[in-house]
């Protein structure tokens, strides 16, 4: 059985490098390509590829996006993360959006075949440092989840209520008279003892917990 892929990346030569390593592998064929996430939810409707390699980082629509749309639309879709980027703030929302597997382009190119046969096969595939960093995060994950609004210290309580009721970094510094280097300090702290990694999860806590109306 032949694996077809849509292939999505904004740089060529990179499509080109990619097509042209794939040539060697007889179960595998490019179905088609997109240079950016919305061309990519129209050729996934069109072509139902059994596998999309996925760039995150492309004009119009990113990788992130392009990914949870086209699981939401398409469940039964699988998608490879295929990217440069190596850290937790891109890797754990998508797996979160449904991506199956996440490899990065410094990779070899049999560890990239192995990837696109795993995901095809109905596998998930981490590539090895991608896996040590989701796992840290995980650990993280576990400690921060035994922590509650108690463990915050009061000025943080207050941002926290700042931030929530939509306050910049600027307006919050300059009532409480500090620098906005000290308020983006407080920010992380405050998100990382509740185990948080956004704003918008920062905020949806706050209101859940009554810091907001």
């Amino acid at each position: 059985m032949t694996i077809r892929i849509l292939l999505v990346d904004d740089h060529t030569i990179l499509r080109e490098g990619i097509k042209a390593l794939l040539k060697y592998y007889d179960d595998v064929e490019i179905a088609g390509e997109a240079d950016n996430g919305i061309e990519a939810i129209h050729l996934y409707r069109l072509l139902k590829p059994d596998v999309v390699l996925m760039d995150i980082a492309m004009p119009e629509m990113n990788g992130l996006e392009a990914t949870r749309t086209i699981r939401l639309q398409n469940p039964e879709a699988k998608i490879l993360i295929l990217t440069q980027y190596e850290d937790q703030h891109y890797i754990l929302p998508l797996l979160q959006a449904g991506a199956a597997g996440y490899i990065l382009k410094r990779a070899f190119g049999t560890d990239l075949i192995k990837a696109i046969r795993s995901v095809a096969g109905g596998e998930s595939f981490l590539y090895p440092s991608v896996t040590t960093i989701v796992l840290e995060q995980l650990r993280n994950a576990n400690t921060a989840s035994n922590m509650s609004e108690n463990d915050l210290s009061t000025r943080e309580k207050e941002i926290l209520r700042k931030v929530a009721s939509g306050e910049t970094s600027r307006q919050i510094a300059l009532f409480l008279n500090i620098s906005v280097k000290t308020v983006e300090w407080h920010r992380g702290n405050i998100m990382k003892k509740l185990g948080l990694h956004s704003v918008a999860e920062l905020v949806n806590y706050a209101v859940k917990k009554g810091y907001v109306d």
